[in-house]
C-alpha cells in the first residue's frame, strides 16, 4: 500500500502537479477552492509526479518528441487522480478537468476515475462516486473511465475478486447470481485492460520481461489483461516501432493477438511518433494487422466520444484502418449491432456461433474480421 500510495512528494513537486488546480480556483471559474479534506487525501494518496517520468521507470529511451509526448501523458492522468481526490463532486470535478487541452484531456478523465474509485474502496458507506461520474460528466470520456478505474485492481489487489466475480456474473446469461452493482456487461472489460496497462507500466520487470501473469486471474480476463499490457508496451518501448514487435515476439504465441490490440489502440490515441513508423508498426504486425486495426478504431471511437479528436489519431487510422478516425470509430458501432448483451448462445456473422465468448470479445472479433477483409488483396 505505501509503495503505491504513501510516495511523498518535494513541496515544488507538489505544487507542480496541483498547479492547473490553483488556476480553476479563481474566483471567475466558480469552482470551490480544495477543502482541509481534500488536501489530507491529496497528501495520503498522492502520487509523486516523477513516477510518471521514463527515468523514474526505467523505460526504453528513444526518441526525445515521443518520450516528451508520454511523459505528458502521465502527468496529466495525475492530475486527474489529484483533481478526484481533491473533490469527488462529479460537476466540481469536471469544472477541474475541462481546463486541460482537449487533446490530453481522456487522460485526465481516467485518472479522475481511479481517484474516485479509490475513495469508493476506502469508503464502504459511500461507494457511488465513480457511477455518479459515469452518469454525469465522465459518460463521454466512458471508455477513459473504465480503465482508469482498473488501476485499482492492480492497486487494491481484495478488489479484484469481487470484480471479477460480479462482471462475469453480468456477462454470463446462465448466472444464478445476479449482479446488484452496476458494472456494464461490455464495457466493464475494460477495467480489466486498465489493470493490465497498470501492470506493464508500473512492474514492467515482471509482467514484460518475466511474462508473469498475476494470480487467480483466469479465462477471458487474461486477454484483456494482455490487451491493456499491449497498450503499455507502446510506453515501455519509447513508442519505438521497431522495438515493439521484438518485444511482443518474445511472449507466447497465444499472447500476441491482443498485444498487437493493445499496441494499436495506444499508438492511435497516444501517438508520438510519425507516418513512416506507424507503416513500419503495420508491416511488422504481419498476420496481426486486423488486430492493430481494431485497437485503433476503439481509440478512434473514444476520441469521437468524447469530442477530443487529434491529428495524431487520424493519422493513425489512415496507416492502421486504411480510413479515417471518422470512418473507423462508424466500424466499432456497427459492429455493436445486434450484439448480445451477455454471453449467449447465438448466430453470429457469417453463420459463426458467437457464444463462446463474452460480448466484448464478440464485438472485437467483428471489427477484426472487417478489417480482416477490407485488408485482402
Amino acid at each position: 500500500m505505501r509503495h503505491y500510495f504513501f510516495t511523498q512528494s518535494h513541496p515544488s513537486e507538489r505544487d507542480a502537479i496541483l498547479a492547473f488546480q490553483a488556476e480553476v480556483t479563481h474566483p471567475q471559474t466558480s469552482v470551490p477552492v480544495i477543502s482541509k479534506w481534500g488536501n489530507l487525501r491529496q497528501k495520503l494518496f498522492g502520487i509523486d509526479p516523477k513516477e510518471t517520468t521514463f527515468v523514474q521507470r526505467g523505460f526504453r529511451p528513444g526518441n526525445v518528441q515521443a518520450q516528451q509526448q508520454l511523459e505528458h501523458i502521465g502527468y496529466t492522468f495525475l492530475q486527474g487522480y489529484h483533481a478526484a481526490l481533491a473533490d469527488h463532486k462529479p460537476d466540481t470535478l469536471a469544472l477541474r478537468l475541462n481546463t486541460i487541452e482537449a487533446e490530453w484531456r481522456g487522460f485526465a478523465f481516467e485518472g479522475a476515475a481511479m481517484g474516485l474509485a479509490l475513495l469508493d474502496a476506502l469508503t464502504p458507506w459511500q461507494q457511488n462516486r465513480l457511477a455518479k461520474f459515469m452518469a454525469g460528466p465522465g459518460a463521454a470520456h466512458i471508455y477513459m473511465v473504465h480503465v482508469g478505474a482498473g488501476w485499482i485492481l492492480a492497486r487494491l489487489p481484495w478488489r479484484r475478486p469481487v470484480y471479477l466475480t460480479q462482471l462475469n456474473c453480468r456477462a454470463n446469461a446462465q448466472s444464478k447470481i445476479q449482479n446488484a452493482k452496476a458494472i456494464d456487461p461490455l464495457l466493464g472489460w475494460l477495467a480489466i485492460d486498465g489493470y493490465g496497462f497498470h501492470e506493464g507500466y508500473f512492474n514492467w520487470p515482471r509482467s514484460v520481461e518475466q511474462k508473469t501473469i498475476p494470480k487467480k486471474l483466469s479465462g477471458y480476463a487474461r486477454r484483456v489483461f494482455d490487451q491493456g499490457l499491449g497498450r503499455s508496451l507502446w510506453f515501455v518501448c519509447g513508442a519505438d516501432c521497431s522495438h515493439i514487435p521484438r518485444k511482443i515476439s518474445t511472449f507466447d504465441a497465444k499472447r500476441h493477438a491482443d498485444l498487437w490490440s493493445g499496441v494499436g489502440l495506444a499508438c492511435a490515441y497516444a501517438g508520438g511518433v510519425d507516418p513512416a513508423a506507424i507503416e513500419a508498426l503495420k508491416s511488422a504486425a504481419g498476420k496481426y494487422q486486423p488486430h492493430l486495426a481494431q485497437g485503433a478504431a476503439f481509440a478512434a471511437k473514444a476520441r469521437q466520444k468524447a469530442g477530443n479528436p487529434t491529428a495524431h489519431t487520424e493519422i493513425a487510422c489512415q496507416i492502421l484502418c486504411g480510413m479515417g478516425a471518422g470512418a473507423a470509430a462508424e466500424v466499432t458501432d456497427q459492429a455493436l449491432e445486434n450484439l448480445p448483451p451477455v454471453s449467449s448462445p447465438q448466430i453470429g456473422l457469417e453463420g459463426k456461433q458467437e457464444g463462446a465468448e463474452p460480448a466484448y470479445e464478440i464485438w472485437k472479433q467483428r471489427i477484426q474480421s472487417h478489417f480482416s477483409r477490407e485488408m485482402k488483396p
